[in-house]
């Protein structure tokens, strides 16, 4: 009697014919991958064929998809760090808050030199 393997839809099913196959002898030609793929299908809600090679070839289709996907995503990152808007976006605000800095540091050592001076003066006239 041949253990029927087509119309598995779940791991628990699997199980099952698997044991019936054992019974007679025998096992279930890739089982452990087929196992996996249905845990699989079961955790993420996937819908099994019902057969081996079919649920290979739609795990093979979501893993293609997943990884098209991680590349797509990959690329709008690389395009979105390489934009020159960005970079000069950078540049202009780096710029900016430098430019602030040295404002600031001009003002402050004009006045400095401004006061020092005017106090130097100061002294040079009482002096002479």
């Amino acid at each position: 009697m041949a253990i029927r393997v087509d119309g598995i839809e779940s791991e628990d099913e699997l199980r099952k014919a698997q044991a019936a196959a054992q019974a007679q002898g025998t096992s279930i030609t890739n089982y452990n991958e087929w196992s996996q793929i249905l845990q699989e299908f079961q955790e993420n809600g996937i819908e099994s064929t019902g057969s081996y090679a079919g649920d290979k070839a739609r795990m093979q289709e979501i893993q293609s998809a997943v990884e098209e996907y991680a590349m797509q995503v990959q690329e709008q990152e690389r395009i979105q760090q390489n934009s020159p808007d960005n970079k000069e976006t950078e540049k202009v605000q780096k710029s900016s808050e430098t430019d602030k800095n040295q404002e600031l540091k001009a003002t402050v050592a004009n006045a400095t030199s401004s006061q020092i001076m005017a106090d130097y003066m100061k002294y040079y006239h009482m002096l002479m």
